[in-house]
């Protein structure tokens, strides 16, 4: 292995050589080559490091130095904002002071003047006191000879009472005198005199009390008669409705008379089958195109009548199809008769009734008095009792209950024996109904005394009611009936020559004979036609007597 050998450049003599340095140049001669690397490499490393020192200085001594700038410029800056804002607040508080000095001026120039008001109003108020205080002092002294002339007469009145109360002893003898001396002249004792006395003054009061009682009692009567028509007429006024009359036998129609002999069958079994199945009779006859259903029992009537349409429509007419058609219109009828009376009791707004009650209003509905539709009658009955009710300041929704039950028993009058007031009254008592409830019901038409005033009520809601002009339907016999029960109950009063029953049986104007009958008996006799015929006939309403009395003088000029 060569070993090169590094050639040294000697210095010369003439240099300057650190000691260091040229120890090192010794050392590289006597050095190998590996020896010799290994100590460029660590130079260099030694030369690199203190690089990166210098640099590192070099460094942080600039950014030392660039931060002292900044800092010093920092400085300048906030020297600069402190000296702004110190002049800027030297301005605002000279603003501020200028301001507040303005302000203080014009608050005080402000003060002046209120001060200067309120200066005056005082001198005002004091120069009032003075016055004030004069007047006083003048009514103080007139006061004061008030008080002088009082107690003067004081005395003047002290002296006048003593005369008085001696002039009154003197009085009370003489009285005690005179009542001894009329004792012995009349020989009565004092109580004798007393009781005479008082027997007298008793008798006196009576006559008076009679009179001012019978004044008392036509006053209230008129006033009593003026108010209640003013409530009717107001009750009528308020409720206006329709009225339709109703017949007690159904009719259905046919298409032709071929259909009567399918509806009959052979020998009759489907008429007989429907008849069982409905509980109705059924009525076919020559009247063309039509078919009679009656029954007692409304509901059922109308059972029969759909049950009987529906057959008729569908053709299909056997004892079998006809069970069948009745059982499914009786199930629908029932779900009808609840929702007629669930409308009923919505329509006149009464409120919390029972499940019998809501369904006996809607079998209401099917059933009729007079022609009239008894459910119709009811809700009529029932505003109608609100009304005067709210007029008299009695409790309108009471007396819409006791309008709305006043007939039910009408809906099961068929099946339980007595009259409907009676009929509807148990059956309102089982089922938890007030007092003036079950009242109104049983005493609507006078069958029990009136505890309560909503029976009145309700009997005048059903005669209003009742007596509208269409609401009830009667036979042609029976109207021609009632117009000669009339006449002949007018002409067969004495002096009556002639009577006539106008405006449908609601009037009976009667002409009596002027020389025998004077004024005072016309009124008699018209009264007492009045009397016998609500005594002796049964109708809806009031009836008006007229009785006429007229002279006539006739004579010719010749």
């Amino acid at each position: 292995m060569v070993v090169a050998r590094t050639r040294t450049r000697t210095p010369s003599y003439g240099s300057r050589l650190n000691p260091r340095r040229l120890l090192a140049y010794r050392k590289c001669e006597v050095m190998g080559p590996m020896q010799l690397a290994q100590v460029s490499t660590g130079m260099v490393a030694i030369w690199i490091l203190l690089g990166l020192i210098l640099g590192g200085g070099m460094v942080y001594a600039a950014l030392t130095m660039q931060a002292k700038a900044k800092k010093d410029s920092a400085d300048q800056a906030a020297a600069r904002v402190l000296q702004d804002a110190e002049s800027r607040a030297a301005d605002i508080a000279r603003k501020a002071e200028l301001e507040t000095k303005a302000t203080f001026l014009k608050r005080q120039e402000e003060f002046e003047k209120q001060t200067a008001v309120t200066r005056n109003e005082i001198r005002e108020a004091e120069k009032r006191l003075d016055k004030r205080e004069d007047q006083l002092e003048r009514k103080m002294d007139a006061l004061n000879i008030k008080e002088k002339n009082i107690e003067r007469g004081e005395i003047q009145v002290r002296e006048k009472q003593a005369q008085i109360d001696k002039k009154y002893q003197q009085a009370d003898e003489y009285l005690t005198q005179q009542k001894n001396e009329l004792l012995k002249v009349t020989g009565l004792s004092p109580d004798d005199a007393k009781k005479q006395l008082f027997s007298k003054l008793e008798q006196e009061l009576e006559h008076e009390c009679a009179e001012i009682i019978a004044k008392r009692v036509n006053e209230a009567q008129d006033e009593a008669e003026s108010r209640s028509r003013d409530v009717v007429i107001t009750a009528i006024q308020r409720y206006a409705a329709g009225h339709t009359s109703a017949s007690t036998v159904s009719t259905v129609d046919i298409p032709s008379d071929e259909m009567k002999g399918r509806i009959i069958g052979r020998e009759g079994r489907n008429i007989r089958a429907f008849e069982k199945a409905s509980g109705v009779d059924i009525i076919v006859d020559d009247t063309p195109g039509v078919i009679l259903i009656t029954c007692f029992d409304p509901v059922k009537r109308e059972v029969a009548r759909q049950a009987l349409s529906k057959l008729i429509h569908d053709g299909r007419i056997h004892p079998t199809r006809i069970e069948e058609v009745v059982e499914e219109v009786r199930g629908n009828v029932e779900k009808e008769i609840v929702e007629h009376g669930k409308k009923a009791a919505l329509e006149a707004n009464v409120q919390g009734l029972p499940k019998k009650l809501i369904e006996l209003l809607g079998r209401m509905n099917y059933r009729t008095s007079y022609g009239q539709n008894v459910l119709r009658h009811s809700i009529e009955v029932a505003y109608l009792c609100q009304v005067m009710a709210d007029e008299l300041g009695l409790n309108g929704t009471l007396a819409r209950r006791c309008g709305l039950l006043h007939d039910i028993g009408k809906a099961i009058d068929h099946e339980v024996e007595g009259g409907h007031p009676a009929i509807g009254e148990e059956l309102c008592r089982k089922l938890g109904e007030r007092d003036e409830v079950l009242n109104a019901v049983a005493g609507h038409h006078g069958d029990v005394p009136a505890t309560s005033p909503y029976t009145p009520l309700v009997a005048a809601a059903d005669a209003i009611s009742a007596a509208r002009p269409g609401s009830r339907r009667e036979s042609l016999e029976r109207y021609i009936k009632r117009l000669e029960e009339l006449e002949h109950i007018a002409t067969s009063m004495k002096g009556v020559k002639q009577a006539h029953a106008i405006q449908a049986g609601r009037e009976v104007r009667v002409i009596v004979d002027p020389e025998d009958i004077d004024d005072a008996n016309a009124m008699r006799i018209a009264r007492e036609i009045a009397k016998r015929i609500e005594a002796e006939m049964t109708y809806p309403g009031e009836i008006k007597v007229t009785c006429l009395r007229e002279v006539r003088a006739v004579e010719y000029a010749k």
